[in-house]
């Protein structure tokens, strides 16, 4: 194998593991869009919103690895990059030891506080109270196998082994919404439909441990605790901590305002729409799953190709998105009422038009949020979220009053518009990585935004037919000429001529 072939920033290589991320976190989408409507029927409203929230605080008690799994991908892969392999094993087992300690006292937390939560914070009805308990009790237990497994996934991710991360990935994740199915003919209760995700996570656990000493062997020997090493992770760690507390916080803290100000219900109509569109993080997270250790492979060493990545993240993450976001948005009623039901579709489609915008934004925010870490300065991240936070809260709080969960919508809107353009401006201000201008991606970002926005404001259907037919033309029209490279035009030409070709 040449070096070429060996270089983890190969671009056949970064094009064919983004491929498989896609599909590793696809395939689990269309179940799961299959899955939901059976779900909700079958447990009723209330108990999947409940199951929602769930899934939700394992996501946020997540934090409690306090980064150690962002930073043990960029401390390997930068050790992949300047050819220092030798000291890789100890920051993989100095971070898995950290990794299970915290997941421990992470659950302890949840444990604890499980109480509270079930019975205090939430509106859950009294005759869900003691099920919805012991789900949180199931999930506070599996805290320590969740975060190690992340750990031993970074470090396959590291290595550019995305085909092996996700071909466990698949399984793993469809089981996690065809498990409740197969309880739901049996029970009901959450608790069990719960205790069988905890399941899976314990050997989801030992399939990446087993995976990785057997990919990489010389993780068979646990060298010394190293303390210069483990202060080096914690230290990256300790600022992707803040930011691995306050963002999913602005992320989720929606949901327990909604299930504390309105009704479990009401969760049930926001978060369903949410878990749906949000989905479509798929297609920036398999690239920056793949882009974030190939930045920190080359952000110091290599800016010009660092430079090179980023700006085809930016172009294709655009290219991608903005026509499903753009039908989504244009029939997102007529979506949820085939999907749901008519119940759903008059509650919530306000709320998926509002939410598929943000999420256009924040794909393309993740780029600059990922050079930024891949640098080393995960300081600028979290202050960002910090400074954010509050003044967050405080809108999340007035619109949710004011207009219910489309206002809740809105601002999650509003947010994440601000933080793109907030994360767009230091890493240009800060000359992290050398661009000649974020105007231009800023203005297209936000002007289809605000085309976007405009489309939820359509109701009558022809005029949702015109307007989707005139933006589609528009946008092919302006990629062709504007956004697409020779090279690319070229590709294009001869993939659709033998597919002609094949055809006839």
């Amino acid at each position: 194998m040449t070096e070429k072939e060996n270089n983890i920033t190969c671009s056949h290589r970064l094009t064919r593991n983004v491929v498989w991320n896609l599909l590793g976190t696809g395939a689990p989408v269309c179940i799961a869009i299959m899955t939901i409507p059976i779900l909700v029927e079958g447990l009723g409203t209330a108990r999947f919103g409940i199951l929602t929230l769930a899934w939700m605080v394992v996501g946020y008690f997540g934090l409690f690895d306090l980064g150690l799994g962002r930073a043990l991908i960029k401390f390997v892969a930068e050790r992949l990059g300047t050819k220092q392999t030798g000291e890789i094993p100890t920051f993989v087992w100095i971070a898995i030891l950290l990794m299970v300690l915290l997941g421990g006292f992470g659950g302890g937390v949840l444990f604890l506080f499980s109480p509270w939560i079930v019975e205090e914070a939430l509106n859950i009805p009294a005759e869900l109270q003691a099920e919805t308990l012991s789900a949180f009790y199931y999930l506070a237990i599996s805290l320590p196998f969740v975060i190690a497994s992340i750990g031993f996934r970074g470090v396959l991710e590291a290595h550019q082994y995305f085909g092996i991360v996700n071909i466990i990935r698949v399984p793993l994740g469809s089981l996690s919404f065809v498990a409740p199915l197969i309880i739901l003919p049996f029970s009901q209760s959450l608790s069990h439909i719960v205790l069988a995700l905890v399941y899976l996570r314990v050997i989801s656990f030992f399939v990446y441990l087993v995976v990785c000493i057997k990919i990489c062997p010389e993780l068979r020997l646990i060298p010394k605790f190293d303390m210069e090493k483990a202060r080096q992770l914690l230290s990256f760690g300790g600022w992707m901590t803040v930011t691995n507390i306050v963002g999913p916080l602005m992320v989720y803290m929606d949901r327990f305002l909604i299930g504390s100000v309105l009704t479990v219900s009401a969760v049930a109509y926001y978060a369903t729409p949410y878990e749906m569109v949000t989905k479509l993080w798929i297609i920036s997270g398999a690239l920056m799953g793949v882009l974030f250790p190939a930045f920190s492979a080359t952000v110091s060493n290599n800016p010009r190709q660092a430079r090179i990545l980023c700006k085809q993240a930016l172009k294709f993450t655009f290219l991608l998105l903005l026509p499903i976001v753009l039908i989504i948005v244009t029939y997102a009623n007529e979506g949820l009422n085939l999907w749901l039901g008519e119940e759903f579709a008059d509650n919530s489609a306000v709320v998926l038009q509002l939410l598929a915008v943000g999420v256009l934004v924040n794909s393309h925010a993740q780029i600059p949020f990922g050079i930024i870490q891949a640098t080393g300065r995960a300081d600028l991240t979290a202050k960002l979220h910090l400074l954010e936070l509050p003044f967050y809260l405080l809108l999340l709080w007035w619109l949710l009053n004011s207009y219910g969960i489309a206002g809740a919508a809105f601002a999650w809107l509003l947010r994440v518009t601000l933080d793109m353009m907030f994360l767009f401006g230091i890493t240009y201000k800060k000359d992290l990585i050398k661009l000649p201008s974020v105007k231009e991606p800023i203005i297209i970002i936000l002007l289809s935004a605000l085309i976007l926005y405009a489309g939820t404001l359509i109701s009558d259907a022809t005029v949702k037919g015109i307007f989707l037919i005139i933006t589609l033309v528009t946008f092919v029209l302006t990629s062709w000429f504007f956004l697409l490279s020779r090279n690319e035009k070229i590709w294009l030409s001869k993939y659709f001529y033998k597919s002609n070709l094949d055809n006839t």
